[in-house]
Order: structure tokens, then sequence, then C-alpha cells
């Protein structure tokens, strides 16, 4: 809405603000409004699950209106991001009013919901792209056709909600993460030219999340439930697509993949296939770092996290090759 107002040459300044705004609004919501979000109810089979009950959940729902309100001021407005806004808040709704219920919805009923907001994102997607993607490291592109890369979308944009969303256990853990991997494909674009100005909404989505976390730190006073978790997944999935370099998912998420995937690879294989996968393994990895490593709750977020850096680094120098 400002980017209409303002001259071109003071948009630097503009952004400057924007970004500085949407910051302080979050941490003023968090303040503000987070004493007003349900109370939450722990968890049974978590470790610690305990120790959240009564703590406000669902933060998601202020960080994300936050963003939401961010963008329309401060980005030009875009018909496919405004497509991309309606269905991120439509993820953060969904798990937003699971958060808030009294009985939690089924995980049938959750993974459908999520499987449309998939589906649309694939279908926004390829109306406003090609079917063209590059592959960082061999610096190669081709072109893929619209049905198959359509259904890597609807695959990745799945995965990116569900394991984002099982990867919140531990107080800054889920957020830490993503904020490194935003920072990773931030960076990507900045070398490759890429993106056009989504770069630019990537910075508010990130400093959205610091606002959360400066409340969610160790101990925590609030959680982003999974009005957060999710809306967080589908925001990175949309990221890594407008960076050109859709397979980069796996490097730029892999602690997110690996910690909130891996268990429902193991509940999927034993509950369809009757396969036993990782049986001595407790998942998500968070819990078993901790239950069966003696991991604190801060040396599993700096660990996670500095595994995922050095790997973004490894990805980042890869492709300036």
């Amino acid at each position: 809405m400002l980017y209409w107002l303002i001259p071109t040459q003071n948009m630097p300044f503009v952004s400057f603000i924007g970004i500085l705004a949407a910051f302080a609004a979050t941490v003023a919501a968090m303040a503000k409004l987070g004493p007003l979000l349900p109370a939450d109810h722990g968890r049974d089979y978590a470790v610690e699950g305990n120790r959240s009950v009564g703590k406000p959940r669902g933060a998601g729902l202020l960080f994300i209106w936050v963003f939401v309100l961010s963008v329309l001021l401060f980005v030009p407005f875009s018909m496919e991001n405004s497509l991309y806004l309606a269905l991120l808040v439509v993820c953060m709704m969904t798990g937003y009013l699971d958060d808030a219920s009294k009985v939690p919805w089924g995980e049938y009923k959750k993974g459908f919901l999520d499987l449309c907001v998939a589906a649309l994102v694939a279908f926004v997607y390829l109306h406003f792209h090609t079917g063209e993607v590059h592959l960082a490291f061999f610096h190669l592109s081709f072109e893929l056709p619209a049905w198959a890369l359509g259904l890597y979308i609807v695959v990745i944009a799945w995965a990116s909600v569900n394991v984002t969303n099982c990867s919140d256990g531990v107080d800054g853990l889920s957020g830490t993460l993503a904020l490194v991997t935003l920072m990773t494909i931030y960076a990507i674009d900045r070398l490759e030219e890429a993106a056009g100005g989504f770069s630019f909404q990537i910075l508010l989505f990130s400093v959205c999340i610091l606002g959360y976390l400066w409340y969610n730190a160790t101990p925590s006073r609030l959680m982003m439930g999974d009005a957060g978790s999710r809306a967080m997944g589908l925001f990175i999935c949309i990221a890594v697509l407008k960076s050109g370099y859709p397979f980069l998912y796996v490097p730029v998420s892999l602690m997110l993949i690996l910690d909130g995937g891996l268990g429902l690879v193991k509940v999927a294989l034993l509950r369809f296939l009757k396969i036993h996968f990782l049986s001595k393994v407790r998942l998500p990895l968070h819990d078993h770092v901790r239950k069966n490593m003696g991991w604190s709750n801060t040396q599993t977020v700096y660990r996670f996290a500095i595994i995922q850096i050095i790997i973004s680094i490894a990805v980042v120098f890869g492709i300036q090759i």
C-alpha cells in the first residue's frame, strides 16, 4: 500500500521501516494479546509435555497476521503474492482452530486440509510460472511437465507443513530452524538474483518469527501452536519455489525434515504396512536426544541449529562454485 504513496527512490528507507515495524508489531502483539490465547493442555506422550500446561498456545495467529499486514503495507501488490497470503491465512486458521478446540482434530482431517492447501499452492504457482526448474549444484535448467512439477509441489508443501509442525516440541526449536532455513533461501535469492521481490517477504516473515522467539526462548511464555508451525512450513515451501530451486527444499530444511519427518514415516510404515522402522529411536528426534541422550532443551535447539547452519553454509558455497 505504501509502495504507491512513496517515490521509488525512497523505497529502501520504507523497506527498512517495514522490517522494524514488523518486529515491533509482533513483540507488541505477543505482549498484549498473547495472554488471551487458548491455554495449552500438554501432551501425554511428549518428553516434558506437562511443562506446557496452562501456557498460551496459538501465537501463530498473531505473528502470521502481523506478517500479512506488513506485506500489504510494505510490498508491491501482485495477484500471485495475494493468493499465497490467502493460503497462508487458511493454513494458519485451520491450525488455530485445532489449537483452540477442546477436542483435538483427527490426523486424517488435518492431513486432508493440508493436502487441499498444498494442491492450491501448486495450482497458483503453475498459473504464474512455467515448469522451468534449476539444479543448483550443477548449474542446469530444464523444463518439467506441469503435472510432474505440480505433483512435486503438492508433496513438498504437504510435507513442509507437517514436518515443521512435528518439530514444534521444544521451546524455540521450530522457530529457530525455520529462521535458519529462511535465511538460507534469502542468501540463495540474493546470490542468484532470484525470486524478484519475494526475498523482502522472507525478511518480513523472519523478523516476525524473531518477535515470537522473544517470548518463546526457554523458559517460554507462550507457544506458536499449529497456527504458527503449519503456516511456517507452508511459507518455507513457497519461498523455496519462488527461488527457482525447488529441489533445494531438502538440504535447506534437512533438520526440520529429520526431526519432524522421521516420525511421520515411522507411523505410516507401522500403521499401513506393519513395518517397524527405527524401533529403538524415540521420535520426534528432539524427544530422543532429550530423553535418551540427556540433552537439555537449550542444547537441543543450539545443536540442531548448528547442524542446519553447517549444511546451509555448504549449500550456499556449493551454489557459488
